[in-house]
């Protein structure tokens, strides 16, 4: 079996799963992981979700198609059908995707009229036949990321029942998003705040699983914090913290992985990004399509509001180049470059 850069077996030293950026719908897509990955080199990175029928019936290379400078990069799926995402996966591992992690997290409406994502932590059985499906077509680590648990159910009980059949499947790793999902009652976005966070629940299922990676996500906010999560489970994952202010980054090499971070501060960051900008404009793809995952960079500092605005309004027009980005940077000015990751 082929494991994930950073894995034990191929490193002898950390998991591929002790810092990853969560995967978020409209937001981590091709050119936000290639942002991501300029200022970390071993946080494992997550598409978007793409359901098992897109992969299947859709456009490949546009939908699961990503740079190879990206890696160590996973794919998410969402599906409930076994053998298609068995297809699924082996076309994801073809594409040359370290991991497939399947959706048992996601609350929107459009998941659950697919019965799929959060719904799926009512049938851990069927969940355990995708995971065993997948399992039987490919040779990179096959995931889960599930809540602790949706509606009335009994939390402990819902996830232990879920991790258990899905590990006892073949599943490499859980990650748990440490909030029930209420299917009723509140939209996506309260699901990402309003139920409570139940961390020890997550430290619990790792000491019921030893042998099995755990990973913990939901409302971490900060590398130090990841720290301390550190002292109870293999691995964290940020998701919204990771975006809106995308400099913590820099931090995670040093302070997660023990080496240096590839490049000192934004203006570096921006200053690698800007060669791949250049070749995305020539194949016509917008400018804001990429600026967009830069707008939470220099946050509280001068200028930084100067920058979203110059952003925001130039790189939207049609014909917008790396001039307005160099632009929009030269706003935020030098004393930005003495702020530490």
């Amino acid at each position: 079996m082929s494991l994930p850069i950073g894995s034990p077996a191929a490193t002898g030293a950390v998991s591929a799963w002790r810092f990853s950026v969560a995967p978020m719908m409209d937001w981590t897509d091709r050119h936000c992981r290639f942002f991501h990955r300029i200022m970390t080199r071993h946080a494992l990175l997550y598409t978007e979700m793409v359901t098992s029928a897109a992969v299947v019936h859709g456009h490949r290379a546009r939908l699961i198609g990503f740079d190879a400078a990206e890696q160590p990069v996973a794919v998410q799926l969402g599906g409930a059908e076994p053998r298609e995402l068995a297809e699924a996966a082996r076309i994801c591992a073809d594409f040359g995707y370290r991991e497939i992690n399947l959706n048992v997290g996601c609350p929107s409406d459009r998941v659950q009229d697919g019965r799929f994502g959060a719904c799926l932590m009512r049938e851990p059985t069927l969940v355990a036949d995708c995971v065993a499906a997948m399992k039987s077509v490919v040779e990179v680590p096959v995931t889960v990321k599930c809540r602790i648990g949706v509606d009335d159910q009994d939390p402990r009980a819902a996830l232990f029942d879920l991790a258990t059949r899905a590990v006892a499947a073949g599943a490499d790793a859980i990650v748990v998003h440490a909030r029930k999902a209420w299917l009723q009652g509140l939209s996506p976005r309260e699901n990402r705040d309003v139920p409570p966070l139940d961390y020890a629940l997550v430290y619990e299922l790792k000491r019921a699983m030893p042998a099995t990676p755990v990973a913990i996500n939901g409302g971490i906010r900060t590398i130090a914090e990841a720290r301390k999560h550190l002292a109870h489970v293999d691995g964290v994952m940020l998701g919204r913290a990771a975006y809106q202010e995308p400099e913590l980054l820099l931090a995670v090499d040093p302070d997660i992985f023990g080496v240096p971070a590839p490049v000192a501060d934004a203006h570096e960051a921006i200053e690698a990004f800007i060669p791949y900008v250049e070749a995305r404009l020539a194949e016509g793809v917008r400018l804001s399509s990429m600026t967009r995952h830069l707008l939470g960079l220099f946050a509280g500092r001068p200028g930084a509001r100067a920058f979203r605005r110059r952003l925001a309004v130039e790189a939207v027009k049609h014909g917008a180049g790396v001039d307005v980005l160099r632009a929009a940077v030269a706003e935020v000015g030098p004393a930005a470059r003495s702020h530490a990751a």
